[in-house]
């Protein structure tokens, strides 16, 4: 097996550990709607279930959940033959950090059929959807994969210039 694979296979599993371990912890340690201040009118750690998407979208609607994450694992296994961390490494992170995301939500919808949230932000007086790790590997990994994205056409357009 090629060292990229190893690296993100190593990583994913990092990860989704931290993601997995963190929720149990909240699970064990916290009722279902207990919340501690961190920081005062900005940062609170809570327990939250979310039994739907981003926002409380789609809830209720495991069915779809399995679906788009079945869809995004056949995705993946195309966009991890594009990883190398030498000469593509914003793609290479992007793409093992949507692995990530996607492995540690959905082991809490196919285990639970939820997803245990905790990291609960109020960003210039608006509560922002509370999260967690796996949700934390997503928007980094699409954020990087955009980034990539643009990157590219930057030096493409260059190039024909």
């Amino acid at each position: 097996m090629k060292k990229k694979y190893y690296i993100i296979l190593a990583t994913v599993a990092l990860l989704v550990l931290l993601d997995q371990l963190t929720k149990q912890y909240i699970v064990k340690t916290m009722e279902l709607g207990e919340y501690y201040t961190v920081i005062e009118n900005f940062f609170l750690i809570s327990s939250h279930r979310n039994t739907g998407g981003a926002w409380g979208i789609l809830t209720g609607q495991m069915t779809v959940f399995y679906l788009i994450t079945f869809i995004a694992f056949i995705l993946f296994y195309y966009l991890i033959k594009e990883a190398n961390f030498s000469t593509k490494k914003v793609y290479s992170i992007a793409v093992t950090l949507l692995i990530a995301g996607a492995v540690g939500n959905f082991i809490d919808r196919v285990l639970f059929q939820e997803v245990v949230d905790f990291l609960d932000f109020y960003i210039f007086g608006y509560n922002f959807p509370i999260f967690n790790v796996a949700d934390m590997c997503l928007v980094i990994g699409m954020a990087l994969f955009a980034y990539d994205i643009l990157l590219e056409d930057i030096i493409h357009a260059k190039i024909k210039d």
